[in-house]
């Protein structure tokens, strides 16, 4: 270990004293009537700002009473469902055509998708040399660093970096939507060569694929894919592509933008938000919560066994002892994740080409025990389902992504989301976004070194 990293004894003591006197009393949160996490009690978010960019429904107003309904989700106005439908049933690929959506607020034409596809193909590719001098330098095991790091040094190759008028944003989103699957690709396969010792592989994007496709094209060693594998990592990138301004990630792009600065530095603390495990990186979780679950229940069909596991989840008493079953619950959606119903029609398909009807199946009998046991063993304020994250991760462990590039798959779709917010920001033209907090330190006097 490096001395640089070594917690010393004496970084110990100072941890405590740091511990004891930065503990704010619990019961002060509810005397001054603090939404903490920015939502009251039920769930429900306080109101900061507004948008046109996508809504999540969780609720109807019945006779002045909040009555939990199926949960659904719009883009633009446009249910996502029907998006997907739409289409699935022309088999097409449908990220782009809901990235041109989002940021124009419109569906696009025909030639109109044709014309924003090609500009996308035209900016696919990163500054001469940008592989050699940052990817391959100094390469993290962290994959979400790496890309932030990345969009940080992009500023430098940018002349016109500073420049957050309309046009000049839009440039850069629709640059960085177009090279966000490279860089995270590229960031990969440098960490793999030199943390594992693997062959380096680096395949240029090829030019008339989706943005779906060529993630399974760049990663692969021998470029190969399903066609069912693109298009389910498609409808997952749709359904990961913007989830409302409140989210942790998208309120982070809409906080930073409106400080006024650049879009590299925007993105890159957007990026820092979503890495987190209670955000972007839950996925991770319940696939190593499942790899725990799989090892330890001895019959993956006796429910008896699968309830008293789950029990222990609840009671840290397995997996990570944190009191959490991973992928169930949401902040807003209580009866249903639209977008975990969506991706579980597909789910059930890539399951029975790879060979992992079993593994769905326990996914299945999990969604249905778990939300009955917790509503069992906690105090809940509304209902408990299984959100995008439950699946999305199976998903991407059928598709055999690396773990490493689940949060950066998350990351290449809401891209998309957070540009929209930050041209939504900048063309609004709110004032700077600073919420209050109130101090509850009692006032003393300043004492002289001596007498202290």
């Amino acid at each position: 270990m490096s001395k640089y990293t070594e917690i010393t004894p004496e970084l110990m003591e100072l941890a405590e004293l740091c511990k004891k006197n930065n503990r704010i009393d619990p019961e002060l949160y509810a005397k001054y009537d603090v939404k903490r996490g920015l939502r009251d009690i039920s769930g429900k978010g306080v109101l900061t700002g507004l948008t046109e960019i996508s809504e999540i429904l969780s609720y109807t107003l019945v006779d002045n009473d909040y009555v939990p309904c199926e949960g659904k989700l719009y883009y633009r106005g446009v249910d996502v469902e029907e998006i997907i439908d739409g289409f699935i049933n022309d088999d097409r690929f449908g990220f782009e055509e809901i990235t041109y959506l989002l940021i124009f607020g419109t569906l696009p034409t025909k030639e109109q998708l044709d014309r924003f596809i090609a500009m996308l193909e035209k900016y696919r590719e990163l500054p001469t040399s940008f592989v050699r001098d940052v990817i391959m330098k100094a390469p993290s095991k962290d994959m979400m660093n790496t890309l932030a790091r990345s969009v940080l040094t992009l500023y430098s190759y940018d002349d016109r970096a500073d420049d957050i008028s309309l046009e000049n944003v839009l440039r850069q989103c629709i640059q960085l939507i177009s090279r966000f699957s490279l860089l995270s690709v590229y960031g990969y396969q440098a960490y793999r060569h030199y943390y594992a010792g693997k062959s380096l592989v680096i395949h240029p994007p090829k030019s008339g694929l989706s943005t779906a496709e060529n993630i399974l094209y760049m990663l692969r060693p021998n470029k190969k894919f399903s066609k069912l594998e693109a298009k389910i990592l498609d409808i997952a990138l749709v359904l990961h592509a913007e989830h409302g301004g409140g989210n942790n990630s998208t309120f982070t792009t809409h906080v930073v933008t409106s400080s006024g600065t650049d879009t590299y530095s925007t993105v890159a603390a957007s990026l820092g938000s979503l890495k987190g495990p209670r955000h972007g990186g839950a996925n991770i979780k319940v696939v190593k919560m499942f790899e725990d679950m799989k090892e330890n229940i001895k019959d993956w069909e006796d429910e008896d066994e699968i309830s008293t596991y789950i029990s222990n989840l609840l009671n840290k008493k397995a997996f990570d002892r944190s009191g959490l079953v991973y992928g169930m619950g949401h902040a807003v959606y209580s009866i249903s994740d639209p977008r975990a119903n969506v991706l579980k029609k597909f789910v059930k398909s890539l399951s029975e080409e790879k060979g992992m009807n079993k593994e769905f199946a326990l996914y299945e009998r999990v969604e249905r025990l778990a939300p009955q046991i917790i509503a069992k063993e906690r105090k809940i304020y509304k209902g408990v389902s299984a959100n995008i994250d439950f699946y999305s991760g199976f998903v991407y462990h059928m598709l055999n992504l690396p773990i490493e590039l689940y949060t950066p798959i998350f990351a290449i779709a809401r891209i998309s989301g957070w540009s929209a917010h930050r041209l939504e920001e900048i063309n609004n033209a709110g004032k700077i976004i600073r919420p209050a907090y109130k101090n509850v330190a009692k006032h003393r006097p300043y004492v002289k070194l001596e007498d202290r």
